[in-house]
């Protein structure tokens, strides 16, 4: 199965370096302090993603442009989530102390750190960084504090051919998010007080972005008088009159902070979880309505699509996913898995839709 994986993605090399970038991420928070980090993902070939369950004590070591050893750990925290292309790194999941982390493509606009040689005890490629601070560290400031020390560099990624170019978003179980970036070989680390991301540009340019959209709102306006003439809205929802609505990464960073600060309080976990799937669907992408304006080399439509939807509850330490051929919600308990235990545990995210005949 690891081979077909390999050989789907070379032959789709190209898909990777144009249409790969409209992930959108989200947080909830409920009434009973329970933190739902969720997010979709897509791509334009299947990932082939599996879940993971990274146990305590897993020996690690990153990877080098150089092919030398790089930074070497042992997992403190055992960690869930789900990987792509059968590689034993985690793209999206939390640990066991509650602190999440999503990975999200970042074209044009990510620039990896400077490498040398003498670098290599302290380097780990960018595929493996989530990983990293899953089985290291159990709060953002942790994180904060010590990913400086951390060096990544451009290393390309076999499996795909190249050198992805992504960022990250870093949630603990209280609710503090941070985005952490390089640009132009530098790292970036800044402060996320609504919880969502999505791809390019710079995180700063989504927020100062959001200063273009200041009336937007959930509550439906008031009739107005314009030169004596009485505007009364249509229908309900005219508060949100002017809120974009195309695939973009702009566009969808604006529709997700629209929604987030907008939905009802919610009580419990379960109850987030839910409602983060509902926020979610308004960012599912289905094949071929956002595509590049030619075919590859083989012939392929270039065209993202949502593979899949997952949210975290950071309190519970549930995981719950949901794929593109089966939009069933299915969860994984960390809880109830061995933390201990001595190999990564994979389960399958795959699977056809069920459909259930209903009978008077």
């Amino acid at each position: 199965m690891f081979k077909r994986y390999i050989a789907s993605f070379a032959l789709a090399a190209t898909m990777f370096t144009t249409a790969s970038d409209a992930c959108t991420g989200i947080t909830l928070t409920a009434k009973d302090g329970s933190v739902i980090h969720a997010r979709t993902l897509e791509f334009a070939v299947d990932l082939g993603s599996n879940v993971l369950v990274v146990p305590r004590g897993y020996k690690r070591q990153g990877t080098t442009p150089d092919g030398k050893n790089g930074k070497k750990w042992t997992s403190k925290y055992a960690s869930i989530g789900a990987n792509g292309s059968g590689v034993p790194w985690i793209f999206d999941g939390f640990n066991e102390k509650g602190l999440s982390m999503g990975l999200f493509y970042h074209p044009t606009t990510a620039v990896y750190m400077p490498y040398k040689k003498s670098d290599a005890k302290n380097t780990i490629a960018v595929w493996e960084l989530g990983s990293y601070i899953l089985e290291n560290f159990a709060t953002t400031q942790e994180v904060k504090k010590n990913i400086k020390n951390i060096v990544v560099p451009a290393v390309v990624f076999k499996e795909w051919g190249f050198v992805p170019p992504v960022h990250f978003i870093v949630t603990d179980a209280k609710g503090k998010s941070i985005v952490i970036e390089y640009l132009k070989g530098k790292l970036h680390v800044f402060d996320n007080p609504l919880g969502v991301l999505t791809n390019s540009p710079s995180f700063d340019w989504h927020m100062t972005n959001l200063r273009n959209y200041p009336n937007l709102g959930a509550t439906q306006p008031k009739t107005r008088k314009v030169g004596g003439i009485e505007l009364k809205p249509f229908g309900m929802g005219a508060g949100m009159v002017g809120l974009p609505g195309d695939f973009t990464p702009p566009s969808r960073f604006v529709r997700a902070v629209a929604f987030t600060t907008s939905i009802l309080p919610t009580s419990n976990g379960k109850e987030t979880v839910i409602e983060a799937f509902h926020i979610l669907n308004n960012f599912d992408i289905p094949k071929g309505s956002a595509r590049e304006p030619h075919k590859d080399k083989h012939g392929n439509i270039i065209a993202d699509f949502t593979t899949w939807t997952s949210a975290s509850d950071l309190k519970a330490k549930k995981f719950y996913f949901r794929t593109y051929n089966n939009s069933q919600i299915r969860m994984v308990d960390l809880n109830k898995m061995n933390l201990n235990a001595k190999k990564i545990v994979t389960i399958p995210m795959e699977g056809k839709e069920p459909i259930k005949e209903l009978r008077p």
